[in-house]
């Protein structure tokens, strides 16, 4: 059998992260074809990456996982004085290495490992472009590597450290058509193959949006699912919503599920959950009317995805290539671009329940013709087989 290499930053059952739970899933859902390992840290938390795991290895579900040290723990201060530096364009190209090293995780064994046993594996993939682990272990391994770069045209992408990645490996697996028009735009690295690939959704047998209501005493709500920072955009939607409720006297709140990073608003209206269980999230999104996104930068949206198998329909970021495409190619959701489109949509949703039920059979659909983990592991095998053998049938979809 075959054996194949997954690199990501961070690894496990508690872990957190679109990206992270992307590789897990993929990982598991090889093993029936190959050898299936994965490299990462010991970290769980990924704005300290301080070593939380204590095991160097262990099996979770058929996958082999190597954990290694982080070389130092992130000290925030400093990388934020320095992304600062970098996102007011005046951080010269020769400390681009010390922004990643400061950004983590540093784990130089990691990267040891892989120069060291490269010979080892049959094909290395590599998730996502942002990290220590991932611009490190393409440059050993181009050869074999295949890269989800889950990219989205955010600053970062200016760096040169990030080239190798983009212009090294032997093959891409993009999320989106988004994804793979903005990178091959970019870095013009037409030469190198790629498949379209992306998530599938994994739905509990029993889903009952009424179960959620009744455990939180909600009744009338929207609901956001996920890291809850400036990063994603939340602070934006804690205003636009309380503007709505100012200027509409409902009883509509906003329900707030994961972990918070940035300070939360006090208000009635708004419903902070914190970390709840996989059944409470899609029970949540169930009885909701519609998910809120206000992220501007996804490569591809777990959550939307999820919400669209549930029928339920979505409101998004139209400045998010990536969510507004998702909206445009199956009309399951709407998008806004400033205050008034976000209210104006808002309103739309809530008045006409027939709208909305039109909206989640539209989406379902989506998501049931285009991300099924049959098609993005088939898709993602070809690739594996084509750094072994070098044939590839056909280099566009």
């Amino acid at each position: 059998m075959k054996k194949i290499c997954f690199v990501i930053q961070r690894y496990g059952d508690e872990v957190n992260g679109g990206a992270e739970t992307l590789c897990k899933q993929l990982a598991e859902r090889m093993t029936d074809r190959y050898d299936v390992s994965v490299l990462t840290t010991k970290a769980i938390d990924y704005m300290t990456w301080k070593d939380e795991y204590t095991a160097d290895e262990e099996t979770i579900n058929g996958v082999k996982i190597r954990r290694f040290s982080v070389n130092k723990k992130r000290n925030i201060q400093i990388f934020n004085v320095i992304n600062w530096v970098f996102l007011h364009r005046i951080l010269p190209a020769d400390l681009e290495d010390r922004w990643l090293i400061e950004q983590g995780p540093y784990v130089t064994e990691l990267i040891d490992y892989i120069r060291e046993h490269k010979d080892e594996y049959n094909a290395f993939i590599f998730l996502t472009y942002l990290y220590y682990p991932i611009v490190k272990g393409v440059e050993e391994v181009a050869d074999k590597a295949i890269v989800l770069p889950l990219a989205h045209d955010e600053p970062f992408l200016k760096m040169k450290i990030f080239d190798s990645i983009f212009l090294k490996p032997k093959a891409f697996l993009f999320e989106t058509d988004e994804e793979r028009e903005l990178v091959r735009r970019k870095y013009q690295n037409y030469n190198i193959p790629y498949r379209l690939g992306g998530a599938g959704v994994d739905v509990p047998e029993r889903v009952s949006g009424e179960d959620f209501k009744k455990k939180y005493g909600l009744d009338n709500y929207i609901i956001y699912a996920g890291r809850i920072d400036e990063g994603k955009n939340c602070q934006e939607l804690f205003d636009f919503f309380l503007k709505y409720k100012k200027q509409h006297k409902d009883d509509l709140k906003l329900v707030l599920i994961g972990k918070p990073i940035i300070d939360i608003p006090k208000s009635d209206d708004i419903v902070s959950l914190g970390f709840v269980s996989e059944q409470d999230k899609f029970d949540g999104i169930a009885g909701s009317k519609f998910l809120v996104l206000p992220s501007k930068f996804e490569s591809l949206s777990i959550v939307v995805l999820e919400a669209f198998s549930l029928g339920i329909p979505v409101l998004v970021n139209g400045l998010c290539e990536v969510l507004k495409g998702h909206c445009e190619k199956c009309r399951g959701g709407f998008y806004y671009t400033n205050y008034y489109g976000f209210e104006s949509k808002m309103l739309q949703l809530l008045r006409n329940p027939e709208l909305r039920d039109e909206m989640g059979k539209k989406g379902r659909k989506y998501v049931n013709t285009r991300f099924r983990w049959s098609i993005i592991c088939g898709k993602l095998a070809e690739l594996i087989e084509y750094v072994d053998t070098d044939v590839l049938d056909g280099e566009v979809e």
